[in-house]
């Protein structure tokens, strides 16, 4: 009995190292395994910020030269106000003036700015400059053209508005 007792407990002993064995192995890959996946979530984070980086240096890169196609249209028009200036006595002047005028309005129209125009205060659009006798909120003058650009106020109108009759 005594040697059977003996025998299970060596048994017992060797299940118990072959347990252990099998823990510290398992353990060992897990290690390894969790070692694995931060090093790849390390290189997935430096990835990412070094994306960051490129996409915001990009931006102000296409920030810089975002205006570069309006800016070569309006260096057309500058050019012929540069051929218009030496002929300021001419008769012809006036009326070269007048073309560039437009030439300018239409290039600005072709970007998306349109003038504001409306007849009565729109506290989104106009700036109140002074107010006189006349129709409530009615425009009675306008002192600066406002402009939206694709339906964006970018610039306010500066208005004379109507404050009501005198009662």
């Amino acid at each position: 009995m005594e040697q059977d007792t003996n025998k299970q407990e060596e048994n017992l002993t060797q299940e118990k190292k072959k347990v252990r064995h099998n823990i510290k192995k398992l353990l060992e890959e897990e290690t390894k395994l969790k070692q694995e996946y931060l090093d790849h979530l390390q290189r997935l984070q430096a990835e990412f910020q070094n994306y960051q980086k490129r996409i915001d240096q990009e931006k102000i890169e296409f920030i810089k030269y975002a205006k570069q196609d309006l800016i070569l249209k309006l260096l057309t028009i500058l050019d012929n106000f540069e051929r218009a200036l030496p002929n300021k006595n001419n008769e012809e002047f006036s009326k070269g003036i007048e073309l560039i005028f437009k030439q300018l309005k239409e290039t600005l129209e072709k970007e998306g700015v349109k003038e504001i125009k409306e007849s009565y205060f729109n506290p989104e659009k106009h700036e109140v400059i002074s107010t006189d006798e006349g129709e409530e909120n009615r425009i009675l003058e306008e002192f600066e053209k406002g402009y939206l650009l694709h339906n964006k106020v970018i610039r306010t109108s500066k208005v004379k508005v109507g404050k009501g009759d005198k009662k």
